[in-house]
């Protein structure tokens, strides 16, 4: 089974460090607290009333979304460094690009996911290698152009500057 280049997600080893320790602490501290927390409004009878209760088992469900979205991140995530050449772009990668072939109009970004950058990340931009901008850019060089439409209908074209791994 091939994957699809833009699908893969690239991770530092010190991502997937902090992605780990977040989804261990989850587990082993967030669980029982949210558990012990529901267990005492419980104790408090009505339920349907039980404003505690209900924030208690809300944070539940969005602390169990998270768990399972650690999980597969870190079971599909490929560790180490980007593929393709040192000038192609490719998730994982930070790219610079200029917009319309103005050189003064540019824009730096991670290619990939938020969970890719750590916590003292510099980079705060990020893109999707499947959004408009991503997918029409994965697989270009240093010098290369491409377009894409907005949201809006625009279209867009955008010159690769560089390209360097993250």
């Amino acid at each position: 089974m091939s994957e699809n280049h833009s699908d893969v997600v690239w991770l530092t080893q010190e991502a997937y460090d902090e992605l780990q320790a977040e989804l261990d602490d989850l587990k082993n501290n967030g669980r029982p607290e949210v558990s012990a927390r529901i267990a005492a409004a419980r104790e408090e009878g009505d339920l349907s009333e039980n404003g505690g209760y209900h924030a208690a088992r809300e944070e539940q469900g969005q602390m169990e979304g998270r768990i399972r979205q650690l999980e597969q991140l870190l079971r599909d995530a490929h560790v180490g460094s980007p593929q393709g050449a040192a000038d192609e772009v490719a998730p994982g990668k930070v790219i610079t690009i200029a917009y319309d072939g103005d050189e003064d109009d540019t824009d730096t970004f991670l290619l990939g996911s938020r969970e890719l950058l750590s916590k003292d990340d510099p980079i705060d931009h990020v893109f999707s290698p499947q959004s408009p901008l991503g997918s029409a850019i994965v697989g270009k060089k240093v010098g290369e152009d491409a377009s894409y439409e907005t949201p809006t209908g625009k279209t867009v074209s955008v010159t690769i500057l560089k390209v360097a791994t993250h």
